[in-house]
C-alpha cells in the first residue's frame, strides 16, 4: 500500500502517514526500523505494510516508494 509521510520525529523514530483518502495512520519505531530508513521527510511517498483493519489498522513497515 502507498501513503504520504505526514509527520516524523527522529528522536522516537515514529510518526504518521496519510493514506490516499487522507486518513492519518500512526507508525512506531518498530515499523520505521523494519524499513531500514535513516530519515523521513513530510511529503515523501512511502510504501507501507499493515495488519488489521479499521480502528485496529497497524503499520508494520515503512519504506520509501520506488518505481
Amino acid at each position: 500500500m502507498q501513503a504520504t509521510a505526514y509527520t516524523y520525529d527522529p528522536e522516537t523514530r515514529s510518526g504518521q502517514v496519510l493514506l490516499d483518502d487522507g486518513t492519518p495512520v500512526p507508525f512506531g519505531a518498530a515499523a520505521f526500523d523494519a524499513g531500514a530508513l535513516r530519515l523521513l521527510r513530510p511529503g515523501q511517498r512511502v510504501r507501507i505494510e499493515t495488519e488489521g483493519a479499521g480502528d485496529a489498522l497497524r503499520i508494520t513497515l515503512v519504506t520509501l516508494q520506488t518505481f
